[in-house]
């Protein structure tokens, strides 16, 4: 069992690498990069809604969950994506694959701890701007912030229970800008890169009632305090020079001395709301409140760029036609639908920037155990066209892996 642990700690550590390519939007060059979404693959075909405690189904929204699971928990997710850029005059298309979660959840009679990894940002932008026919320019970037988790609840009565997680933040995101003038031998690099430390914590409560013994109401609420992301900064410029297989080569660099900087991580709001009927159907909603109108970027300000507080409205749930049926397996698999709106927060050119998409999705049982594996398809567009920006749409396919068992059992026989 201590084997098990330590050898799912260590798979943590050598995926944290993957959890950075998260992202192919020009959209993740502003503030952290994109903030990704705190949850699992079930939750997100559901539209992000917290939905009803469950025994076997890790819910990383809410850390007072984690005493609501029965079985010792074991789930990891990733998501590949495609989208397709597009601006006024021109259009490009994108894939990423990315890492989303790692997480273990280790019930008690009435606690449960639970700890693991996942991307809180990701950065990753590949822009070509050829509006001068005399200068072209090229801005990318990549990385982003990954956080380490370790949480705790306790149920203070069977319908009742609080819990609090705190993160250890951290990571690298490097900015690359490109300038080179038609018929000059040589461009000018300048090479951005900041590395990230900071720790947060989460303050979670969940509330379920049983109503006519079949039918259940559930309520929950996170808090996220003010926090704060610490930056160490380097900037270095070049002159350089392509090799013929397109490869950049520095003729002569400088590096140049950045001050550190500070960013407020801004508080937040998650309430959740929610009905159903017990192993069959459920509908919930959920609202994130966060105050990110003080929030900015990394080392310096960009004039064209503000930000206002950030709102998303998810609404959703899940179908099981009958969880108890022996003759036909699809009428154990849960099927899942959501919708979510999101205003981002980030205001550009006077244009706030907003993220809207349909999602849906299948738990599927695995036979003979009580662990299962979940797909989630979504359907989404960021941003807008106006103003000379660009709007992204995109298809991303889900798909995580839930182990459950009794890890701690005490033996009756030596």
């Amino acid at each position: 069992m201590i084997k098990n642990i330590a050898s799912a700690f260590l798979l943590f550590i050598s995926t944290l690498t993957f959890a950075q390519q998260g992202t192919s939007s020009p959209y993740s060059f502003y503030g952290i990069g994109d903030v990704r979404f705190k949850g699992t693959i079930e939750n997100r075909a559901m539209g992000g809604i917290t939905s009803q405690a469950d025994s076997i189904h890790v819910n990383l929204q809410n850390p007072a969950y984690f005493s609501s699971i029965r079985l010792t928990s074991f789930t990891v997710g990733g998501t590949f994506g495609s989208g397709k850029i597009e601006s006024n005059s021109d259009s490009s298309k994108a894939q990423r694959t990315s890492l989303d979660y790692i997480a273990a959840v280790i019930p008690t009679k009435k606690m449960g701890f639970s700890f693991g990894v996942m991307p809180y940002s990701s950065v990753g932008y590949n822009v070509l701007n050829t509006t001068n026919t005399n200068l072209i320019r090229q801005y990318s970037g990549s990385g982003g912030i990954n956080k380490v988790f370790f949480g705790t609840a306790y149920s203070i009565t069977p319908n009742f229970s609080i819990g609090a997680d705190v993160q250890y933040n951290f990571g690298r995101i490097e900015t690359k800008a490109i300038n080179a003038y038609s018929g000059v031998e040589y461009a000018t690099r300048e090479t951005n890169v900041s590395n990230a430390t900071g720790v947060n914590y989460n303050l979670g409560m969940r509330y379920q009632k049983t109503i006519k013994k079949s039918y259940f109401l559930y309520t929950g609420l996170v808090y996220s305090p003010e926090s704060t992301l610490r930056f160490t900064n380097d900037r270095n410029l070049a002159l350089i020079s392509w090799t013929s297989s397109g490869g950049e080569i520095a003729v002569q660099d400088e590096s140049l001395t950045v001050a550190d900087s500070k960013l407020k991580l801004p508080s937040k709001f998650d309430f959740a709301l929610g009905f159903g009927k017990k192993n069959h159907w459920s509908f919930g909603a959920n609202v994130l409140m966060q105050n990110s109108s003080n929030f900015g970027n990394r080392y310096n300000e960009i004039d064209n760029v503000k930000f206002e507080n950030a709102m998303r409205y998810s609404v959703g749930g899940y179908f099981i036609p009958n969880y108890k049926s022996f003759t036909s397996y699809f009428q154990r698999v849960v099927y899942r639908a959501g919708f979510r709106y999101e205003n981002t927060g980030l205001v550009i050119n006077e244009k706030s920037i907003t993220d809207t998409a349909v999602t849906a999705g299948l738990g599927l049982p695995v036979r003979g155990t009580f662990s299962n594996m979940n797909l989630v398809f979504e359907y989404g567009m960021k941003g807008t066209q106006a103003n000379g920006l660009v709007r992204e749409r995109y298809f991303n396919v889900g798909f995580s892996l839930s182990f459950n068992d009794q890890w701690f059992q005490k033996r009756k026989f030596d």
